[in-house]
C-alpha cells in the first residue's frame, strides 16, 4: 500500500470515528435526560410542600442560585 493511499484511509477513518462519537454522545445524553430530567422550580415547590414548608417565591429562587452554584 502506497503512503499517499494509507493517509487519506486514517483520514476518512478519523472522520468517521469522530461523526460516530458524536451520534453516540448525543444518543446517550438524550437517554440520560430523559432518565434525569434536570431539577425545576416546579420540582422544588412540590419537594418543600413535601416537606411541610411553605414554598415563597423567595425561597425557591434561594434554592435555584444555591443549586447553580454548586455546578
Amino acid at each position: 500500500m502506497s503512503l499517499p493511499i494509507a493517509i487519506l484511509l486514517m483520514v476518512v477513518l478519523f472522520v468517521l470515528g469522530v461523526v460516530a462519537g458524536f451520534f453516540f454522545a448525543r444518543n446517550y445524553m438524550k437517554k440520560y435526560f430523559k432518565e434525569n430530567p434536570p431539577i425545576s422550580q416546579d420540582m422544588i415547590v412540590a419537594m418543600m410542600s413535601q416537606m411541610g414548608q411553605k414554598p415563597s417565591a423567595k425561597k425557591v429562587n434561594q434554592v435555584m442560585n444555591m443549586m447553580k452554584h454548586q455546578k
